[in-house]
């Protein structure tokens, strides 16, 4: 944490949320029925690979599509899957027996704002925790002022 001016601020750069053991299960509840076929509000498998061993890892993820476009956000920061997507530059979105090759293109903190507003408006009951007060009222200033702990991704189809 850093201070300025009297006030704590967290170094959002690194920003990490470890899950819980509620998220734990809610994971392998929403993974579980996800690998049967079942997206459960858009959920996917996000598979890629491990930036070091190089085996597939897989976790469910949100998929929000926004102005024709498709993007995963990550709410507890910068997790394992983000820093394995940014090391492999994409991976698969499955769903069922179905899976979706894509590339990864990670958008800058000043194109978050409407990306992320978009995301809280569609799971804000499910993450928004992870927001700390911020939710899809919050002005753009305040969108972009959070942006660099949340990790955004654009996908394209390979």
């Amino acid at each position: 944490m850093l201070s300025r001016a009297g006030e704590v601020i967290v170094n959002t750069a690194s920003r990490y949320v470890a899950p819980g053991r509620s998220t734990n299960l809610f994971n392998q509840a929403v993974a579980g029925l996800t690998r049967l076929g079942i997206g459960v509000w858009g959920s996917r498998i996000l598979a890629v690979r491990g930036r070091v061993s190089g085996e597939w890892r897989t976790v469910p993820v949100n998929l929000l599509t926004h102005d024709g476009e498709r993007y995963l956000v990550a709410p507890r920061g910068h997790t394992q899957w983000v820093r394995n997507l940014r090391a492999a530059g994409g991976g698969e979105l499955r769903l069922g027996r179905r899976a979706e090759s894509f590339t990864a293109t990670e958008l800058g903190d000043d194109e978050k704002p409407a990306v992320l507003r978009a995301y809280l408006r569609r799971w804000k009951f499910e993450v928004g925790v992870f927001f700390a007060g911020v939710d899809a009222d919050a002005s753009d200033a305040e969108l972009r002022r959070i942006a660099p702990g949340y990790p955004v991704f654009r996908l394209s189809s390979r």
